[in-house]
């Protein structure tokens, strides 16, 4: 064992204030000169996490406080990206749990810690924002050790120690009457309770592969824990591959530590530290590294499965290549099949059709990160309503199950409630907090689709909704996730106020004037459940006779823009979302009226 390092991960439900309370390690282990100018959330690094303020990928760093090292993995909140956390869980000896003073233990709180305590690992808790009005750090701590007795926590897990604090303002303590000060607590903790890590210097060189960097200069870095030996620049040594079994020669060219935000090249690295090894025209997660040719794979841990699938087609539209310039089925296969290397949580299948590709991942804000990112390198691409991931097991049909809670004001529980009915939920539990009422129910993933969008318009916004997967059970029947039709574009061409002023009598406008539109393109919501035809690119005919009202304005309410996320979970299985470097549209998956009329009695007989 090496003293001197202390590997852990942070975890935590989204916005429990991860992220922030990192910031402040590095602010105390001296990463910043006292008069930098330090960015908040240093360690979102991605365009997509600074924009939508969560994290997204794991990501390491090194704190250096007493002569120690302190590596930090800093993990994703939400449930979608839980393959991120369950291979950090891979590299460290215990986690930080980070717990909000006012929420609570919430649903993704339960889902990383029940995976820290499988792995065995030390757990350290700190409740974080006591700062917050009506926060109540005792009562929190006391539902974290229900939590940890309900998850059967061993009883040194049970025993874990406890910082209270403020991440933002820094400072932590081991009771809430000592001296707002600084972290010094929250690195003790650490250094007394979380042990060093477990390796075997003594051994050959053996490191499993936990995540994947790339450099421009040096091309793919395998990241992870080194559990025996050291290695050192020049050193040959074998990838054996967890996909194929093969076993690949390769010499280490470069051999690097994390150091605050980035990291520093060094000659050799010891059992217990997490490294990056560059030298491999190829590596994966899930890869064993060893420095004998007769070595033994190491066991890489089961990624929970995904329970949702969508298609990604190509672009088949009116207007393709006029705004992305990566448009072609080849270039679309290679993207995805370029992210299986880096995201071990999502499926890419060929399907039986020309240009359309199976996308498996655990959620619809998963897939919409990755077709964001797509965007903004230049694609364009079709995207389908996301449909689970069915079973059959002893002839019976399975789908997967989540539990949700759902934080809503006490005036509009009836209408989430009647929500929750149509779409089949089961309440099991309901709780009255200060200001608002927490509901809790068992729903259908299908049942799920789309509840987030009803929970923001019925709240005005101010309902908070968490889900976890929580099993398969037997097939619900059929589920309404989607009360109203919609308004479909009859010409091509470029939209009027003229003509959107006669389509807003009818329901909700997705488009505003000057907009490019065509035969088969969603351009507003109607309120009855069908879907109606208009010509949104009609124009004023000219006349030499003045008309009464002559001159009035033409009165436009703004039109209603979806976000990329949330137009996925918007449309139906006949539609698509088109995505573009600059453009989102809704669209009928078959564009002319005449086919999809055929289709639809093709359909019913």
């Amino acid at each position: 064992m090496n003293q001197n390092i202390r590997n852990i991960a942070i975890i935590a439900h989204v916005d429990h204030g991860k992220t922030t309370l990192v910031d402040k390690l590095l602010k105390e282990g001296g990463v910043y000169r006292a008069n930098q100018q330090v960015e908040e959330r240093a360690m979102d690094s991605m365009d997509l996490e600074k924009e939508k303020g969560i994290t997204i990928k794991a990501k390491n760093t090194s704190v250096h406080w007493r002569d120690k090292t302190v590596n930090i993995v800093d993990t994703p909140g939400h449930a979608d990206f839980g393959g991120e956390v369950e291979r950090a869980l891979r590299m460290v000896d215990g986690v930080l749990l980070v717990v909000d003073a006012y929420d609570g233990p919430q649903a993704q709180t339960r889902f990383v810690l029940r995976k820290a305590l499988s792995h065995g690992l030390k757990v350290v808790l700190v409740i974080n924002k006591i700062d917050r009005d009506n926060a109540d750090p005792k009562k929190m701590y006391d539902k974290v050790l229900e939590l940890l007795l309900e998850l059967n926590a061993s009883e040194e897990q049970f025993d874990a120690p406890v910082v209270y604090g403020s991440g933002r303002d820094g400072y932590m303590m081991y009771h809430l009457t000592d001296e707002r000060k600084d972290m010094t607590p929250l690195f003790e903790t650490i250094l007394d309770h979380v042990p060093p890590p477990f390796a075997k210097p003594s051994e050959p060189f053996h490191m499993l592969v936990s995540n994947i960097d790339w450099s421009d200069y040096v091309g793919r870095i395998a990241v992870g824990k080194i559990l025996g030996g050291q290695i050192k620049v020049g050193d040959p040594v074998f990838v054996m591959r967890h996909a194929t079994g093969q076993r690949v020669r390769a010499k280490i060219s470069k051999v690097f530590e994390f150091t605050g935000l980035g990291t520093r090249e060094t000659d050799n690295a010891v059992a217990g530290n997490i490294v990056g090894l560059a030298g491999f025209e190829d590596v994966d997660i899930g890869d064993t590294l060893t420095i004998e040719e007769n070595g033994h794979a190491l066991p890489f841990a089961q990624i929970d499965p995904p329970t949702l699938e969508m298609q990604f087609c190509v672009n088949d539209g009116p207007l393709v290549g006029k705004e992305g310039k990566l448009v072609t089925s080849r270039q679309l296969r290679e993207r995805l099949f370029r992210e299986l290397k880096t995201n071990v949580s999502i499926n890419v299948d060929d399907s039986d059709k020309a240009g359309v590709f199976n996308v498996k991942a655990r959620g619809a804000m998963q897939i919409a990160v990755l077709v964001e990112t797509m965007r903004r390198e230049g694609f364009e691409l079709l995207v389908s309503r996301p449909t689970v991931i069915e079973r059959v097991e002893n002839g019976q049909r399975l789908e997967p199950y989540e539990t949700v809670w759902i934080e809503v004001p006490d005036e509009c529980v009836g209408s989430i409630m009647q929500n929750l009915a149509n779409r089949r939920g089961q309440m099991t539990n309901m709780e009255k907090l200060p200001h608002s009422t927490m509901i809790e129910a068992t729903i259908t993933t299908r049942g799920l689709i789309g509840l987030e969008i009803d929970v923001v318009n019925a709240t005005s916004g101010r309902g908070v909704m968490s889900h976890l997967f929580k099993e398969y059970g037997p097939y619900a029947g059929e589920v309404l996730t989607r009360l109203s039709g919609t308004i479909i574009a009859t010409d091509p061409g470029v939209t009027t106020a003229y003509a959107l002023e006669m389509v807003q009598e009818r329901g909700k406008l997705f488009v505003g004037p000057g907009e490019d539109v065509y035969e088969g393109m969603i351009v507003g919501e109607n309120p009855r459940n069908e879907d109606i035809q208009v010509n949104a690119v009609r124009a004023k005919q000219l006349t030499n006779f003045r008309s009464q009202g002559e001159g009035k304005g033409v009165q436009l309410t703004p039109p209603t823009k979806l976000s990329l996320e949330r137009a996925i979970e918007y449309i139906a299985a006949d539609e698509f979302v088109e995505v573009t470097p600059k453009s989102l549209r809704l669209r009928k998956r078959i564009l002319a009226s005449t086919e999809r009329r055929k289709a639809d009695r093709a359909a019913k007989s």
